[in-house]
């Protein structure tokens, strides 16, 4: 373990150090582009170049890729349908683009060698706050200050209303922490573990290598589908806000 800690390049936490690329400063704020950053330009530029050669063809019969993405489209079109009915096609290209960024985030933080962007709480809370902010907006255009009833249980004594209604705006005021705290977690916590696990077999002797490379195999694959289930979580809570903001008069 000591070897670990001594090696830099082997620390389970320097995986997730934000290095600058080209260094930016606007008005005394540092904007410069990071590791972070070209992850995510990465992220867009294989998401973009993927559909596009997905629906290039647009083939009766699909071939692999052209499969593939409507395989995607269809299940990300199936929790949107599930969770807000008829009232979530509008919200679909959204979704969708919330769903497939965020896998592929998460994938591309499975490259060895790579970076992991949503295991950073900033990225994944500007993603929540934006789920957040867009339910909250959607809220009120649709039902005016009606959306406030939210926060009012039907069926809910008037004496225990002083004590409900608190409880339910601070729940709802905590959704994005809550949200982006879940992802940022996962991912975390999962990464360090395979840094770990990978660290001894590396620095063990030759004889004690078995055990520590079959967890790092094993976890891998383990995180490979938490990295899939992380990215279906958050759109399964996306569509969950919208539906109360969408469709309040059914709560």
């Amino acid at each position: 373990m000591v070897n670990l800690v001594v090696a830099g390049a082997a620390d389970p936490m320097a995986q997730f150090a934000i290095k600058r690329i080209i260094p930016l400063e606007l008005f005394g704020y540092d904007i410069s582009f990071t590791n972070s950053s070209l992850f995510m330009v990465l992220a867009l530029v294989l998401i973009s170049v993927y559909l596009i050669a997905a629906m290039n063809s647009r083939a009766l019969v699909p071939g692999r890729i052209q499969s593939t993405a409507e395989s995607t489209y269809e299940f990300v079109a199936g929790i949107v349908r599930e969770n807000l009915g008829e009232d979530g096609k509008a919200f679909f290209p959204w979704v969708f683009t919330i769903f497939i960024f965020i896998l592929t985030l998460n994938m591309l933080g499975m490259i060895p060698g790579s970076f992991t962007v949503t295991s950073h709480i900033i990225v994944t809370f500007a993603l929540a706050a934006m789920v957040w902010v867009v339910a909250t907006i959607v809220g009120f255009v649709r039902h005016g200050t009606h959306y406030l009833k939210l926060f009012v249980p039907d069926g809910v004594p008037i004496w225990l209303m002083p004590l409900i209604v608190p409880i339910e705006i601070v729940s709802y005021l905590i959704r994005p922490i809550s949200l982006s705290v879940r992802l940022f977690a996962n991912m975390m916590a999962g990464h360090t573990m395979l840094k770990v696990f990978a660290g001894f077999a590396v620095s063990l002797p030759f004889v004690a290598k078995a055990l520590p490379v079959v967890f790092t195999a094993a976890f891998t694959g383990l995180e490979f589908l938490v990295s899939f289930l992380q990215a279906f979580i958050f759109t399964v809570l996306t569509c969950i806000y919208l539906n109360d903001a969408v469709n309040m008069h059914e709560h």
